[in-house]
């Protein structure tokens, strides 16, 4: 009997033809990203829906996308580190936002289980807590990449990589770019100024962060973190040089003991509740006013140098751990060199990134003075 055979060639010329479609296939139905984490992730090539464990990337969603909403499957609901004023501003523009399912806040344990029921495509999570690794890995076995970013842990170093990780998973990467620019441009600018007169003496900071949150005194960045801000416009961090993490606690006595050239509280809407210092959208300049003077009149606060000298201000923490960046260290620039920097205009940089990025503007008093 006659067998119908293909000759070898043919047969090897199918085999590389089906090879070649399985390798077109891969190519197309995946990419590699790196995240924060130096983790190699692969997510679809085509991503449709991200979930995210902090409501402050919403923020970031917003200066990406004039939709931000319809990229999420899922977010914490975790009003209190937005600001309610803002959260209204988005609930308001976006009302489908109130009807997205709940995942875990990264303040609080990480929830597997409504992670899982979400089913995003992605889940962007935050590098200060997050997922551990044996929970990453059955999300990925799940078929949920899982992509961390930072712009709370490094904040000055890790802003523009997190956008671009964000942008790149929601198709956004050319307002990424130019959003970028900007902020490099600003950077540039206010580097350029400070390395003509990098022999002056740099001012001491003593940065309160999140002031009036306890009667503990005092929250204070420390090596590297938010304290790379205060470095950047040409101040000097007392909580560097006794505390080697990026942040911690000072004690009174070394405070009063360092009288710094200047007192910068950080505050924001989630101090309401404990009587600290209020910034932000929906609080006028007189309340914010009325809060940093409260906390500028504590028990060994009152005593340094720079209240009586005036030199006292109010700054929301939120400015620091944001895409919004660019807007606080001009503020920053302004206060520890106020001689070099009398033509920069934050509020208007803040108006810029309303009007042409921001899905909802950013609004309220955001920094505060202390006659």
């Amino acid at each position: 009997m006659k067998r119908n055979l293909q000759p070898k060639h043919l047969f090897g010329a199918s085999i590389l033809a089906l090879c070649s479609v399985l390798t077109s296939f891969t190519v197309t139905a995946a990419q590699t990203i790196t995240d924060l984490r130096g983790r190699t992730v692969e997510v679809p090539d085509e991503i449709n829906t991200i979930a995210i464990d902090d409501s402050r990337f919403l923020l970031a969603l917003s200066l990406l996308d004039k939709d931000p909403i319809h990229h999420l499957s899922a977010w914490p609901k975790d009003i209190n580190r937005l600001g309610d004023a803002y959260y209204q501003g988005l609930a308001e523009a976006f009302p489908t936002l109130d009807d997205l399912p709940l995942v875990s806040s990264s303040a609080e344990s990480f929830d597997m289980e409504s992670m899982l029921a979400a089913e995003p495509d992605v889940a962007v999570v935050s590098l200060s807590r997050g997922p551990t690794d044996a929970q990453v890995a059955l999300l990925e076995a799940s078929g949920i990449a899982v992509v961390f970013i930072d712009f709370f842990i490094d904040p000055f170093k890790h802003q523009a990589p997190s956008l671009e990780l964000l942008a790149k998973l929601t198709g956004n990467e050319q307002q990424a770019a130019d959003y970028l620019a900007l902020r490099e441009q600003h950077l540039a600018e206010i580097a350029k100024r400070l390395a003509e007169h990098q022999a002056e003496t740099k001012p001491t900071v003593f940065m309160e962060a999140h002031a009036g949150i306890s009667q503990d005194c005092c929250f204070s960045p420390g090596t590297g973190g938010v304290g790379d801000y205060i470095e950047f416009v040409g101040g000097h961090n007392i909580g560097a040089d006794v505390l080697s993490k990026a942040s911690g606690k000072l004690n009174l006595e070394y405070i009063i003991a360092s009288d710094p050239d200047l007192y910068i509280a950080t505050g924001g809407p989630a101090l309401e509740k404990n009587g600290g210092l209020v910034l932000g959208a929906g609080y006028s300049e007189a309340v914010a006013q009325a809060a940093l003077t409260k906390v500028a009149s504590r028990h060994g606060i009152a005593d340094l140098s720079a209240v009586s000298k005036g030199c006292v201000h109010g700054l929301a923490h939120q400015l620091l751990n944001s895409p919004l960046d660019i807007v606080a260290v001009e503020v920053l620039a302004k206060w520890v060199h106020p001689q070099w920097f009398t033509d920069l205009d934050p509020a208007q940089t803040l108006q810029t990134i309303n009007d042409d990025f921001l899905a909802v503007p950013y609004l309220g008093t955001n920094w505060i003075d202390l006659p």
